[in-house]
């Protein structure tokens, strides 16, 4: 017997074979074919010591990737003049066998369907007709015997509904992103002369709004917004003081210091101390 090549020396043959020569199924490298005790040299991965067999070079869990060289799968490839996929057997004989005989399809012969007894309209007329009694039913049926069609039948006759011609059938596309619109701010310009064309129509409206006779004011709604006015009791002197005029004048006017006491005046509910004029009471 031949021996069996390894798969090395299948490369190595393969590479030497001119490319003229070369035929279809020789074009892709030879399969690999799971490692043998005779392909281990000293220093591989997968050289081992004791005792070692082929089959445990077919077992994945033991083969290790050499050094630069993928991982072997242990399963053998069938040679090049194997084709991969289904074969499909002509049973129609060719071309030869279309010209020469012509199949002619035989229609099946029509099964008489038997339709179903309509039980309930038969018992209903036999209650109408009188008969109660088993017996009195069942001749009443062979006599009056009344048949249902089946719903396939109902369904097949039935008229398809009208359609128009230019129907388009589905779901109707969502119209694409106007990315022009937005890059131009389209739906800005459009919204500011929205807003723009409110607000004339509201000055329009303003413009256009009937106004009604002139309100008199009675006594009633004057009392309700009359204010009484207050008179302010001057500050309490001693009487050897009254006329003793200031000795200090630390604002230029009369209406610079009635500005400061109001500024005073406002601020405060938010200033500290005693009389109200230490720091600010919030940072």
């Amino acid at each position: 017997m031949p021996e069996a090549s390894s798969p090395g020396q299948d490369l190595t043959r393969w590479k030497q074979q001119p490319p003229g020569r070369r035929t279809v199924s020789q074009i892709c490298p030879p399969p690999r074919r799971p490692l043998t005790v005779a392909d281990i040299r000293p220093g591989m991965e997968n050289d081992r010591l004791g005792v070692v067999r082929d089959s445990m070079f077919q077992n994945p869990l033991i083969v290790k990737a050499e050094l630069g060289k993928p991982r072997e799968r242990s399963c053998s490839l069938p040679g090049v003049h194997f084709n991969y996929g289904l074969y499909v057997r002509g049973l129609d004989g060719g071309v030869p066998e279309a010209i020469g005989h012509w199949n002619v399809y035989k229609q099946q012969p029509t099964q008489s369907n038997e339709l179903t007894r309509n039980y309930i309209a038969m018992n209903r007329g036999a209650v109408k007709a009188g008969l109660v009694t088993a017996r009195e039913n069942f001749l009443y049926r062979q006599l009056n015997n009344i048949c249902v069609r089946d719903q396939d039948d109902r369904r097949l006759k039935k008229e398809p509904p009208s359609v128009p011609p230019n129907m388009t059938f589905g779901i109707p596309a969502r119209p694409s992103t106007p990315f022009f619109d937005l890059l131009q701010h389209q739906y800005q310009k459009m919204w500011v002369q929205e807003q723009k064309a409110a607000q004339k129509a509201i000055k329009m409206e303003k413009k256009h709004k009937v106004i009604l006779g002139k309100l008199y004011e009675t006594r009633s709604s004057q009392l309700r917004k009359y204010n009484p006015p207050v008179k302010l009791d001057a500050l309490w002197h001693m009487p050897h003081f009254r006329k003793v005029g200031p000795h200090l004048h630390t604002f230029p006017t009369e209406a610079d210091r009635q500005r400061a006491f109001k500024a005073h005046r406002e601020e405060y509910a938010v200033r500290q101390g005693t009389l109200r004029m230490g720091n600010y009471t919030h940072p």
